[in-house]
Formats: C-alpha cells, structure tokens, sequence
C-alpha cells in the first residue's frame, strides 16, 4: 500500500493525485485533486466537465504556487492514467524537480490514499444529497474539500483537520 512505503514526516514530500467522476442527469464532473501525504490534505484540485489535460496542468499549476522555485526530494504518484503517460505531464514535473511515481497495472491499491479521499467524498456528500444540476454539485464540491481541509478532523493527526496539524506542526509555511 502506498501510504505505508511513502510515509512522510514533512509536508510537500510526497503527494498523490487521480481523477474521479461524478454523473449528475446526463452530465458529467471530473475531480482531479492532489493529496499530500503528510497530513492528508488537498493543496490544489481542478474540477472540470470533460477529463482533458488541461484540466490536470491547471491543477498542477496550483499546486506549484504552494512551492519554492525548484523543489527537492517531492515524489507525486498517480496510477497510470492516460494523463499521466503524456510526455507534457512528465515534463511539467521534471521541470519543477518533482519525481514521477506511478502504481503497477491494473492495482488501485497501490493508489489508496487518492481512493480513500474519493470514497470519503462520495460517501459524505456525493450520496446523501440528491443533486439537480452539476453546478450545484460543483459548488457543493468545493465546499466539501473546504471542509475537509479546515474542519474536518482527523484521529490520526490528533483530533485536528489537516490544515490545522500542519500548521501546529511545522508552521504556517
């Protein structure tokens, strides 16, 4: 499992990312975050109505606003998703000094931590409320990981939600 050989102690060290999609009537909502490992949190998401590259550089773009110039030893690991094979995508990581993981084929285990999230998300909102229109549906996405991120708390980072741990633990940085 993935979250067992990453483990981190730091923020920014190793991420994960991955796409999921929603259906709403005949419409479609594609969610591409990426977690950090430290402390679970989204540093930066991208939702989209088609699942395209542009959707994966600009939630890329981000999350390297939250980063120095050049980083050092940050890992952000995928399945192996058509988006992620592109030589654009490999580029855009080689270029920021981000190593490139990918899990072995056809083995969503080894991406759990994004999975994890998605089922979270999916269980408590996606299926308790019942959505008209995929813009409501967007907004109510987007408070979610709001949530998540500030209120929602989390046993394993001491009853604190992931933003409030990193903070208490290595600053507001």
């Amino acid at each position: 499992m993935l979250e067992r050989h990453f483990k981190t102690n730091q923020p920014n060290r190793k991420w994960v990312t991955d796409v999921t999609e929603f259906k709403v009537n005949d419409q479609k909502l594609y969610l591409s975050p990426i977690l950090d490992l430290f402390n679970g949190e989204v540093v930066s998401y991208n939702l989209s109505r088609h699942p395209n590259f542009k959707q994966i550089t600009d939630m890329l773009e981000g999350a390297f606003q939250k980063l120095p110039n050049k980083v050092d030893n940050l890992i952000l690991h995928s399945d192996q998703g058509w988006q992620y094979q592109m030589k654009s995508y490999q580029n855009l990581l080689k270029a920021k000094g981000i190593t490139q993981s990918m899990s072995r084929k056809a083995t969503c285990l080894d991406n759990a931590v994004a999975e994890n999230f998605f089922g979270l998300l999916k269980t408590e909102l996606f299926y308790l409320e019942k959505f008209d229109s995929i813009d409501q549906l967007e907004k109510a996405i987007i408070d979610y990981i709001d949530y998540y991120n500030n209120r929602r708390i989390k046993l394993k980072l001491n009853g604190l939600s992931p933003v409030q741990y990193r903070i208490q633990t290595v600053g507001a940085a």
